[in-house]
């Protein structure tokens, strides 16, 4: 096992993107260049990162890439297994040149299942990542489908935690209504994949996988009940406990969890399970200077909240526990 990391005290972020040369410049030849709708490729560097961390009091980042992915162009996998190794070998540079202030979570080539593998032993071999991001859907086929079955079940079997990450949904152009698809598709998105993913059995069948579900579980809160209610209607396998298979991830509170959204959560799962989340650079830097401060006074007694969100993740990421920290 990996030795702990000597860090500095503040926040530990398992939301955080990164954006080397390499892949803006696929994004832009791509036809990315206003990614999800969104009006620009932010700009990104790891010097600058690492200086926003000084700054809002993060002590370390778990880089991973974001929406759209590595899987640029329908049909072309290998163009997709070349992407995502040249990204996490990008991502693990950026580990070693700032000792103690990154982790990685590896992308994967999908829809190429034989390629998912082979690349999820790559980074496990030879790139020290702490875990995987998966998008929500790669061309149309969602988390939780059958098809996806044997990536699950080697996920679950390595144990690492994955970050789910929301991306456009196929239907984005009659749904959307020109708007960046960050402000409602993504929590939408999130939403259908998450569900799939506990109805169809993917989370029940695999009790080491650890899903961290982004932007303080998206819809999920409000609508869990509901689903719950269906899975009874619909005859789901007896196996899958809606409520409870929900309760058991984690999530993380990249956006504006204060002063709404945290209450409903917390109503669905445990203070225990939530973990901090810049989304930087894709949220920018006064927005996340904004949402940490909400975080840094919350709690009962005040602050006391971003302190159990760190021994969250320190829990999640067992690495990244400082030192003198007993385990949890």
């Amino acid at each position: 096992m990996t030795a702990p990391i000597n860090r500095v005290p503040g926040k530990l972020d398992v939301h955080a993107h990164y954006l080397p040369e390499g892949y803006r410049q696929a994004l832009d030849q791509a036809g990315h260049s206003q990614p999800d709708g969104m009006p620009a490729i932010p700009e990104w560097s790891a010097d600058d990162h690492v200086a926003l961390m000084d700054r809002l009091g993060i002590a370390a980042s778990l880089l991973s890439v974001s929406t759209p992915g590595v899987h640029l162009t329908t049909g072309d996998g290998p163009a997709t297994i070349d992407l995502a190794r040249e990204v996490n070998e990008a991502g693990r540079r950026a580990v070693v040149d700032h000792p103690g202030r990154f982790g990685l979570l590896g992308s994967l080539p999908l829809p190429d299942l034989d390629g998912a593998m082979a690349e999820i032993a790559h980074c496990l071999d030879h790139l020290d990542v702490d875990g995987f991001v998966l998008l929500t859907h790669t061309d149309g086929t969602y988390l939780g489908d059958a098809a996806l079955d044997p990536l699950f079940a080697e996920l679950d079997r390595r144990g690492l935690p994955v970050l789910i990450h929301p991306t456009s949904p196929v239907c984005w152009e009659h749904t959307s209504f020109g708007r960046p698809r960050p402000m409602l598709e993504f929590l939408f998105d999130t939403t259908r994949a998450v569900v799939n993913l506990v109805l169809g059995g993917t989370v029940a069948r695999h009790p080491n996988l650890r899903l961290i579900v982004p932007h303080a579980g998206a819809t999920l809160p409000v609508i869990a009940d509901r689903v719950a209610g269906f899975a009874l209607m619909l005859g789901i396998d007896p196996s899958v406990d809606v409520l409870r298979d929900l309760a058991g991830l984690h999530f993380d509170l990249a956006g504006m969890p204060i002063p709404r959204q945290l209450n409903a959560l917390l109503a669905l799962t445990t203070i225990e399970r939530l973990h901090y989340g810049s989304d930087f650079p894709f949220t920018p830097d006064f927005v996340v200077e904004m949402a940490g401060a909400r975080l840094d006074e919350a709690g009962d007694p005040s602050g006391s909240l971003i302190d159990s969100l760190r021994a969250n993740t320190e829990a999640l990421f067992p690495r990244w526990r400082s030192r003198d920290e007993p385990a949890r």
